[in-house]
Order: structure tokens, then sequence, then C-alpha cells
């Protein structure tokens, strides 16, 4: 796929992980995410400093937007995760051109496959070309703590 939408007028991408505003970021997770609700500080800060980072910009302030990191070997295989765009910028269209974003980030590394969970935002992810797993009964889990 190289239907890749850009950002609208007005937003920058970074994948320096210099630029993240860490403490944007764990309010947005912490505090309104499913997945990352009370996630503390310092785990969310090896998170990002353990990770391939994508943030998005305000280009006339400089202020992050939006935030997705995606753990990976550079390699075979890529986990995207906290996808997260503030409420304030939400309907955009910059959650799908920050997913496409990282998709042709990692493109030229090969990984075989690129996965994601999501309880409900299937329909930005399915704009970027992801689809259910073809064979899910050969996915398994181990779970250290309970999902929330």
């Amino acid at each position: 796929m190289n239907d890749t939408p850009s950002l609208p007028d007005g937003y920058l991408l970074s994948t320096d992980p210099a630029r993240v505003d860490a403490e944007r970021v764990h309010q947005w997770l912490s505090t309104d995410a499913y997945w990352a609700l009370g996630r503390p500080r310092e785990k969310q800060d090896k998170a990002i400093e353990s990770s391939l980072n994508f943030s998005v910009y305000e280009e006339s302030s400089g202020q992050q937007v939006a935030y997705a990191r995606v753990v990976t070997d550079f390699a075979t295989f890529a986990w995207l995760c906290d996808v997260y765009v503030d409420r304030a910028v939400r309907g955009k269209g910059l959650g799908t051109a920050l997913v496409v974003a990282v998709r042709e980030h990692l493109r030229p590394y090969g990984p075989r496959r690129l996965v994601l969970a999501t309880a409900d935002a299937h329909g930005v992810y399915e704009k970027a070309g992801f689809a259910g797993l073809n064979a899910p009964e050969r996915w398994m889990a181990l779970l250290f703590q309970p999902e929330p």
C-alpha cells in the first residue's frame, strides 16, 4: 500500500525521541487510554526509551498532539502500541495519517508483520491496511497482569 495520506496542513511528524513530551504522553495514556489507565510515569518513560517513537506536533505552537510507539527488532516483527490523538484535534485525520506514517517508516526494514490490539479503533487501522488475524488460533499470550 502506498496510498499514504499525509498529515493535514499545520502538523509535523517526528521520530526524534528527544522531542517526545513524556509528561504529556503519560498524562494522556494514564488518564484517558483504556489500555494504560494508571500506568506509572516511570514505566511510561521506560517504554518511550525502549521504543521507536512517532509524534505529531502543531507546526505553529510546537505542541505535541499525537503519539504512537513501536516495539520492533527492525527485521522481522513490529508491534504498534500506545497510539493516542489528543481529544482537541480528533476528527482531522491525524490518527490515520500517523498510523500510515508508521507503516511506511517500517516498510523498508521488511518485517513480516506489524501487529496491534484495539478495542475500539478498528476503522482507523483498517484505513491503513490492517485486518483481523488470518489464523488467530496460532496466536497466544502470557498475561503477567490482568487486561484492563
